[in-house]
């Protein structure tokens, strides 16, 4: 029985060991994988993958390694992903319609059961069966539905109002994906998914990459030069 508290950068990096395991199961079709197989899968080091997992009591076999099925229903588990996530998309622009259409969420046990905007033109139109509704109308779909989840897909002056009547309207998870920062109550917990951040972050490595290949030719053709 598992008695110690998961740090936070453990539970970021299980759905990453999630996906790789379901990659083991489904596209290889194996029934166990060692923790150095998951490591370079996932983009750790082995060691931190045993840490990791070793929080949700499991520990593998010497020798043979963890049980790909019983670690998948570990993580899904603890993820919550056993359970059914009512979500609401508000801000059906081009972002919020990928997101609506995107067939993955469901796989993953987050179902959505809402769409909203204020953008009269769109109000009515219906994406994957679910009729787009005016945000006016969120309190009364949180309780029909259960909306546990907000997904904000706004412009970045729109997500605070946004996210004040999701908190109104009593959803304590939300996931900002609007490219500003939104104020909660303590008890209301926000992920921030910023895409410029991500292409920057990207763009740093890129460079870098790319830096280190350019020392390396140069290097090369300086060796040459030595030898003529």
């Amino acid at each position: 029985m598992r008695n110690r508290p998961i740090p936070e950068a453990t539970v970021a990096r299980l759905p990453i060991y999630l996906r790789a395991l379901l990659e083991v199961a489904e596209g290889r079709g194996e029934l166990t994988v060692s923790s150095e197989e998951l490591a370079a899968m996932a983009g750790v080091n082995a060691a931190k993958v045993r840490k990791d997992l070793s929080y949700l009591g499991s520990y593998g076999t010497r020798g043979v390694g963890y049980d790909v099925e019983y670690l998948l229903y570990q993580i899904t588990r603890e993820l919550g992903l056993t359970q059914d996530w009512p979500a609401a998309i508000i801000g059906i622009g081009n972002l919020g319609r990928a997101l609506a259409s995107y067939k993955g969420f469901s796989e993953r046990g987050f179902r959505i059961s809402a769409l909203f905007d204020v953008d009269e033109e769109v109000l009515g139109e219906q994406i994957g069966g679910l009729p787009i509704r005016h945000l006016d109308e969120l309190k009364e779909a949180v309780v029909e539905e259960g909306i546990s989840i907000g997904i904000i897909a706004t412009p970045p002056m729109a997500a605070q109002e946004v996210a004040e009547k999701l908190v109104d309207a009593g959803v304590k998870s939300i996931l900002n994906f609007a490219p500003s920062v939104v104020n909660v109550p303590p008890d209301v917990s926000v992920r921030k998914v910023d895409l410029s951040i991500e292409l920057q972050i990207l763009s740093f490595y890129q460079q870098r990459t790319q830096a280190i290949a350019t020392a390396r030719e140069a290097n090369r053709r300086l060796a040459v030069q030595r030898k003529v």
